[in-house]
C-alpha cells in the first residue's frame, strides 16, 4: 500500500501545480496577450471542467460514502455543499481582489495595487481546486472503496489541464499592468502553490475525522461551484462573443467527465 499512497500524494500535490506553472510560462511566448474570444473560450473551458469535477469527482462519491450512515445520504452532501459555497462567499467578501478584465476591485477598500489584487483573486480561485484534489486524495488514503488511485489521477489531470489557461489568463494581464515578464511568471507560479496547501489541509482534516468524508467532498464541490458561478461564467457572458464561452463550458465538461469515467 505504501507505493500507491506515495504515487497518489505525488499526483495530487504536484500535477495541478505543474499545470498552473506551465500556463504562467506562456507569458514568455504570448507577448501580444490573448484575444477576447480566446480568453472567453479558456474561461468557459475552465468552468466546464470545474462543474464536471464537482459532480462526477466529488458529489457522486460523497453520496456513495454517506450511504448506510445514521442520516439520509443527501443530508451530509447538502450541508457540505452549502458550507463550501458560504465559506468562499465570506473569503470573497472580506478579501480585496480584482478579477481579470474588471475595472473595479471587490471586497473591502484597500490601498493594494492592481497586480496584487489580481493575484489575490487567483488565490481565491485556486484554493477550492486544491481542496477538491486533497479531499479525493484523503478518501483514497482512508481506503474508501468508491475512490481509487485512478480517481485521484483523473481529477488531478483535469484540474491541471484547466490550470494551464488559468495561469496564462492571470500572468499575461500582470505584464500589461507594469510587471516584468519574469516577475509575472513567478507571481502566477506562486499563486498556484495555494492548491497544494488547500490539498494538504483537506487531507489533514479528513484524516482526523474519517466520517467527515462525505461532508468534505461536498464542501469542496460547493467551493468550486461558487468560483464557477461568481467568477468564470459571468466573465464569459460580458460583452461580445458570449457563445464562445458557452462552447468552452461544453468542451471542458465533456473532457472532465470522460477523464473521470474512463480513469476513475
Amino acid at each position: 500500500m505504501g507505493e500507491p499512497v506515495a504515487v497518489g500524494a505525488c499526483i495530487a500535490l504536484v500535477v495541478p501545480f505543474l499545470g498552473n506553472t506551465l500556463g504562467a510560462a506562456l507569458v514568455f511566448l504570448m507577448r501580444r496577450g490573448m484575444s477576447e474570444r480566446f480568453t472567453k473560450a479558456l474561461l468557459g473551458f475552465a468552468a466546464g471542467v470545474m462543474v464536471a469535477a464537482s459532480v462526477w469527482s466529488l458529489i457522486a462519491p460523497a453520496l456513495e460514502a454517506a450511504e448506510g450512515g445514521p442520516v439520509p445520504s443527501w443530508l451530509p452532501v447538502a450541508v457540505g455543499f452549502l458550507a463550501g459555497m458560504f465559506l468562499l462567499l465570506a473569503i470573497d467578501h472580506f478579501t480585496p481582489h480584482l478579477h481579470v478584465g474588471a475595472d473595479e476591485p471587490e471586497g473591502p477598500a484597500s490601498t493594494l495595487k492592481k497586480p496584487t489584487m489580481m493575484l489575490a483573486a487567483l488565490a481565491i480561485h485556486n484554493l477550492p481546486e486544491g481542496m477538491a484534489v486533497g479531499v479525493v486524495l484523503a478518501g483514497f488514503l482512508a481506503g474508501d472503496p468508491t475512490i481509487t488511485l485512478a480517481s485521484v489521477a483523473a481529477l488531478s489531470i483535469g484540474i491541471a489541464i484547466q490550470n494551464v489557461p488559468e495561469g496564462a489568463i492571470v500572468s499575461l494581464p500582470l505584464t500589461s499592468n507594469g510587471m516584468s515578464r519574469p516577475k509575472a511568471f513567478l507571481a502566477g507560479t506562486l499563486c498556484g502553490a495555494v492548491e497544494p496547501v488547500g490539498a494538504a489541509l483537506m487531507v489533514a482534516i479528513t484524516g482526523l475525522v474519517t466520517p467527515l468524508l462525505p461532508y468534505v467532498l461536498a464542501f469542496a464541490a460547493g467551493a468550486m461551484m461558487y468560483v464557477v458561478t461568481e467568477e468564470l461564467i459571468p466573465q464569459t457572458q460580458q460583452g461580445r462573443h458570449t457563445n464562445i464561452g458557452t462552447i468552452g463550458v461544453a468542451f471542458g465538461f465533456v473532457l472532465m467527465m470522460v477523464l473521470d469515467v474512463a480513469l476513475g
